[in-house]
């Protein structure tokens, strides 16, 4: 366990926040979606009641180590404003830890609530260099790490600030690794396992991390139709990862020789292109024709999924079932979204495009925990040491 906010005293003391404001923004640089701020304020919260100096920081966007205007964190400081109804000090300069800024921090009175600019305005800062590490912790006595979105990445604000402060997580990184330690390490069973997504390759650190700890592991998306390759299928034009065949065929052995019970889909949607309009139907997965393409799981799947899912004690899901952005191929992964909900047990959706496809779904409402990382959930789930969270004080 990693000590967090709770464990240190912050009485009076300058402590530095880093945290995950990269939110997307529309064509007149509005923000489209204010969950990630939102994700932050129980953090910012309990610094402020517990009458600490508080100093945030982030990233927005890919400024490619230099100062873009495009991507100065002046939107998030006003949407912090509204939500914590009190003004937030906002410092914009180029070399983001400059002069006033410095300034700033060092006159900051208990509950006060400053951020600064686009860490990534600094190019030193996604090389981890220790001299901008240095810079950001020269601002406060204390480091926060409440950014899990960024928790895989050894960058100055994530990792390399710990060096030279005391450094713990906040209330948010607490619950993203309160519910994977736990659906790791000590599951509700029978512990299920959702994966989809495009590639195998990008799955195979995962599956074969899983295959010692679930009990069930459930395949959808594009990666599919290279274990049903495997299987002997005919799989028509849909994605195929060639150089993988043997790979799965060597996971669905080890799953098979463990007990796990390993699903695959019997049916698919096939279409004749990749687009929504696209004439399509439904085919058994051992019938595909060789001129069409799978592009989601068919009904007879969603209902076998379902029925897994619902009947689970702890269900992980990371990657779409089809290409849910397509309404037409939105089917399997919208099933699985439903059933999450209906799981009585502890679920957890692994960020990237699971939480973004149960969002466009409406359906967070009765699911566990939706992480706010991609990356940094499908490493925590291979079983990988994240640089933001090893170097926190245990």
């Amino acid at each position: 366990m990693k000590k967090t906010v709770r464990d240190i005293d912050v009485e009076g003391k300058r402590v530095f926040v880093r945290c995950d404001f990269n939110v997307p923004t529309d064509g007149e640089g509005r923000i489209s979606d204010d969950r990630r701020i939102r994700g932050a304020l129980p953090t910012i919260g309990y610094l402020i009641d517990h009458g600490a100096k508080v100093i945030l920081a982030s990233h927005l966007g890919r400024p490619k180590g230099s100062p873009d205007p495009k991507y100065s964190l002046q939107i998030v400081a006003d949407r912090l404003s509204e939500l914590l109804g009190k003004k937030i000090l906002f410092i914009s300069e180029p070399e983001v830890t400059g002069p006033e800024t410095k300034a700033a921090a060092a006159s900051l009175m208990p509950g006060d609530v400053m951020l600064i600019e686009n860490v990534r305005f600094r190019k030193e800062e996604t090389k981890n260099e220790e001299s901008f590490s240095r810079e950001l912790a020269e601002l406060a006595d204390i480091f926060v790490n409440d950014a899990f979105g960024t928790a895989h990445r050894a960058h100055c604000s994530t990792a390399g600030i710990a060096a030279f402060l005391p450094a713990v997580s906040g209330l948010l990184m607490e619950k993203e690794l309160r519910f994977f330690g736990d659906a790791l390490e000590n599951p509700q069973r029978p512990f299920t396992a959702v994966l989809g997504g495009a590639k195998v390759g990008d799955k195979i650190p995962l599956i074969e991390n899983l295959i010692d700890k679930v009990d069930r592991i459930i395949i959808g998306g594009g990666m599919a139709y290279t274990f049903l390759k495997a299987e002997g299928y005919e799989i028509g034009t849909s994605l195929l990862e060639e150089d993988k065949i043997t790979l799965t065929l060597d996971l669905m052995k080890k799953s098979e020789e463990k007990g796990i019970e390993f699903l695959l889909p019997v049916d698919v949607i096939c279409a004749d292109e990749f687009r929504n309009d696209a004439p399509h139907d439904i085919y058994a997965a051992d019938a595909m024709p060789k001129d069409r393409m799978g592009l989601d799981i068919g009904p007879k799947t969603q209902k076998r999924y379902e029925e897994a899912i619902v009947s689970s004690g702890t269900v992980v899901w990371n990657g779409p079932m089809g290409v849910f952005e397509m309404e037409n191929f939105s089917g399997g992964t919208r099933a699985v979204a439903a059933a999450m909900n209906k799981c009585g047990g502890t679920t957890v959706v692994g960020g990237g495009d699971s939480a973004a496809a149960v969002r466009q779904f409406g359906m967070e409402e009765n699911i566990s925990h939706i992480s706010t990382g991609g990356g940094a959930s499908l490493e925590f789930l291979e079983g990988k040491r994240l640089p933001g969270v090893e170097c926190l004080m245990d």
